[in-house]
């Protein structure tokens, strides 16, 4: 049987219930949904869609550069989204992250986001 790792990222922000930023098990890292906190100072990001979605994504890197991955390493991300008619500019800055070989992907309107996020990302990444 596979064993469980706990990572908890010194470079992510805190968790904001009770959940762990990412879990390693076999071959495979689950990385729990990313919403746009800035990680210096446990706070929503305010701005625009393209905004958010950077520093979503900055949020995730951070995971995956403390396992040693890349975004290449991603085969699977889900996006959720509070509001669909913003997804050509989430597109285009994860368009910027996902450059080569892109993860499958599902996107999902949902009614609301924690914190009042417009975007979350989670991933899972191979070995």
């Amino acid at each position: 049987m596979a064993t469980k790792t706990i990572i908890k990222p010194a470079k992510s922000p805190a968790a904001v219930g009770p959940y762990n930023q990412a879990v390693r098990t076999g071959d495979l890292l689950f990385c729990a949904g990313q919403i746009p906190i800035d990680p210096a100072t446990g706070n929503l990001m305010a701005g625009d869609i393209k905004a958010q979605t950077d520093r979503v994504l900055q949020n995730v890197k951070a995971i995956l550069d403390d396992q040693k991955l890349t975004f290449a390493n991603v085969v699977k991300s889900t996006v959720f989204m509070t509001n669909l008619a913003d997804f050509a500019g989430m597109n285009e800055v994860y368009a910027k992250y996902f450059t080569n070989d892109c993860p499958a992907r599902s996107t999902l309107q949902v009614a609301a986001l924690p914190k009042g996020a417009n975007v979350e990302i989670e991933v899972v990444a191979h070995f």
